[in-house]
């Protein structure tokens, strides 16, 4: 699947970075055009991999480029304000190329759960492909305003994009680690599993051909519908056969050395792995609408029952009828790979978490406000009667 990315906010910078390094290391290509959006100078100079022309500093006359301060309304309408500017970014992305527009961003800051609905709202008003969200759920850890910004934001971004993808921080940060390094961390593990999804189906020359090919068509029609998407990964380490010409490509004679009831039974173990293990927003499998599974790997180690054998499964786990499936040949990692997508997932203890907390923030800010005006009377009753006393 060819992409167009657009990182918002300092979280989404990082994240586009790490893309655009997968790119360049694995030369999977799915990234066609890239821009960062963000309020702050320093965030958009954090930024290694895009060049300075496609980082977009908006809000200038509102923040001078020091950034929204965690404030996601203000964040809204800078972005808003300053669509144009981006827009004028946008035009130099070959739209024709690519499949779907992919929204990254933080949902905890302010330019991130501000910015990217109201950015993503614009691009489906002007393009006819997809645009979907890939959203970062904040630690409970790194605030109370980071935990309703992101639960002010969720509403509006899964309104305005054809699915929404969260990684939430919660399920990943590692006791021990510096900041920084669990954030690199986490950005490394999301970007190897969307990697891998949004590889599948690319075909470069001298690459090998998939058995049963999964195409951008068959993730486009897993996310269609909307709501809120998960994604489930897990590897395993192989002997990598070594194919010497075309000859023994022709003859299968690496294949001939790999047990088929071995590379059956791993796969089915990863898929249940990638399916029930972490994933990238812990939720109920089962009452999931839609499914999609890639096993990536040496050719010789992408066992077709096995594959099958895991869509059936994955079928009974989520009750889904719409469940698809495929492999991806990819060689040099030495692993086979399971991914799973996991389309409109709706039992999500965190979403609901988020939910509440943003109840419980409207009901605290209408008990301030009624105390506000409680004592504004109480103040201009009391100004009266000291008026009486003249």
């Amino acid at each position: 699947m060819k992409l167009a990315l657009i990182g918002v906010g300092q979280a989404g910078g990082k994240v586009l970075d790490a893309f655009l390094a997968y790119d360049a290391r694995t030369g999977a290509d799915i990234v066609r055009g890239a821009i960062a959006v963000n309020t702050a100078t320093s965030d958009l100079g954090g930024i290694e991999t895009l060049p300075e022309e496609r980082r977009i500093l908006i809000g200038q006359s509102r923040v001078k480029g020091h950034g929204v301060g965690a404030d996601n309304e203000l964040g809204a309408e800078v972005a808003d304000e300053d669509i144009g500017e981006i827009q004028g970014a946008l035009d130099s992305v070959p739209v024709h190329e690519i499949d779907a527009f992919l929204v990254v961003a933080g949902l905890g800051g302010g330019t991130g759960s501000g910015g990217a609905p109201v950015i993503a709202k614009h691009l489906k008003q002007i393009y006819t492909e997809p645009v979907y969200g890939l959203g970062i759920l904040p630690g409970s850890d790194e605030g109370g305003i980071y935990s309703l910004n992101a639960a002010r934001s969720l509403k509006t971004f899964v309104d305005e994009v054809d699915n929404l993808m969260l990684f939430d921080n919660d399920a990943w940060r590692t006791s021990g680690e510096s900041v920084g390094e669990g954030f690199d961390a986490i950005n490394e593990e999301l970007v190897q599993r969307f990697g891998v999804l949004f590889s599948a189906g690319e075909v470069t020359k001298g690459s090998d051909v998939a058995e049963s090919v999964v195409d951008s068509s068959e993730i486009i029609n897993t996310l269609k519908g909307g709501g809120i998407s998960s994604v489930g990964y897990a590897e395993v380490e192989v002997d990598e056969p070594e194919r010497n010409g075309l000859l023994s490509r022709l003859r299968g004679d690496a294949a001939d050395d790999v047990d088929s009831t071995e590379t059956l039974t791993r796969i089915t173990s990863l898929v249940r792995k990638a399916t029930l293990g972490r994933l990238t927003l812990p939720c109920e499998v089962n009452g999931t609408e839609r499914a999609l599974l890639v096993v990536a790997g040496p050719p010789e180690y992408l066992n077709r029952k096995g594959i099958e054998h895991g869509r059936k499964w994955l079928e009974e786990q989520t009750g889904s009828m719409e469940v698809r499936g495929g492999d991806y040949p990819r060689r040099g990692r030495g692993t086979v790979a399971a991914v799973v997508l996991l389309g409109g997932v709706t039992n999500v203890p965190r979403v609901k978490e988020l939910q509440q907390v943003a109840i419980e923030a409207q009901q605290n800010i209408g008990e301030i406000t009624h105390d506000s005006d409680t004592r504004l009377a109480a103040l201009l009753d009391s100004d009266g009667e000291l008026e009486s006393l003249f």
